[in-house]
């Protein structure tokens, strides 16, 4: 059976605002986590046309992450090792998939959609009674709810932050049943590894590790507030595609020996293409075809 949970995470701004945000987060933070060969390479980001969706943005990634992963995953992968991220981002609506070419009976798959509310919509997904029976919902909340201590800083704790330029802040207990605006980011996660033995402890893993990075970087969207609210969405778009070159840069020494090594093995690789969008949400919880497809930022 694969392990679904709907996270539901509150921000204290709307579903507009919520989308320059993330952008700007996400940019921000994969440019700061990457270093000494590891991070986020960012291979495609271009618009799309879709006849469900209509006008969205699709962007591919690679997810170096060797020395992250715990002990008895790194004993069982290549020291170069990396996950792909497609997604497509039919705002306020996105699909988002990550495989693994190396582990092909490993993939995740998530649905999001953003609604100006406090997490009240029972069923935000449009999930079948099937889907809705094996659910498990995770409430988030970005000032009570502990990170790692590696991870804590004081300016990004939202019960301290205080923002300048809205006045929004700090968030108090049961800020999500008080605070104006509010909006709700529902996220439908479902992994799968079918290995046997492995799969209850990889899928579990799997999911701790979304949950710690959702808690962290909505966190970080909101203390970053300052930096990014008056931004519109050509703006952000600008700062994303300049994080993008600069994090690139910062991985370029080990992925071009990547590459390289790669390239020896497989002459036939060609230059990556943008893949149709899924034909339904159902579509997304298979792994897909090919090499080098999909894990996980947090869009």
């Amino acid at each position: 059976m694969v392990l679904t949970k709907e996270y539901r995470i509150c921000m204290p701004m709307t579903v507009e605002e919520y989308r320059i945000g993330q952008l700007y987060m996400i940019a921000r933070h994969s440019f700061e986590q990457s270093s000494g060969g590891e991070g986020v390479e960012v291979v495609a980001n271009e618009q799309v046309n879709d006849e469900i969706n209509g006008v969205g943005q699709f962007t591919e990634k690679r997810i170096h992450l060797s020395s992250h992963l715990p002990y008895w995953v790194q004993s069982l992968i290549p020291k170069i090792f990396y996950v792909t991220e497609k997604a497509w981002n039919y705002y306020p609506y996105t699909i988002t998939e990550y495989t693994c070419s190396f582990i092909p009976k490993f993939a995740i798959s998530i649905q999001t959609r953003y609604e100006d509310n406090n997490g009240t919509t029972e069923n935000c997904l449009g999930l079948t009674p099937e889907e809705l029976e094996q659910r498990e919902v995770d409430f988030l909340d970005i000032a009570y709810d502990e990170i790692k201590p590696h991870h804590y800083k004081e300016a990004e704790d939202p019960k301290f932050f205080k923002s300048e330029k809205t006045g929004r802040g700090p968030l108090v207990e049961g800020w999500r049943d008080t605070t104006q605006p509010i909006m709700c980011c529902y996220k439908s996660v479902s992994v799968k590894f079918e290995v046997w033995g492995l799969q209850t402890k990889v899928e579990d893993y799997v999911q701790g590790a979304i949950r710690e990075i959702l808690l962290l970087g909505h966190r970080q969207a909101f203390a970053w507030m300052d930096d990014w609210y008056n931004m519109t969405i050509e703006d952000v778009r600008e700062y994303e595609r300049e994080m993008q070159a600069k994090t690139n840069i910062k991985l370029k020494s080990t992925i071009e020996t990547a590459e390289e090594s790669k390239e020896d093995k497989n002459s036939n690789s060609s230059v990556p293409h943008t893949p149709k969008t899924p034909k339904s949400p159902k579509s997304t919880t298979s792994t897909p075809t090919g090499e080098g497809r999909s894990w996980f930022t947090w869009s």
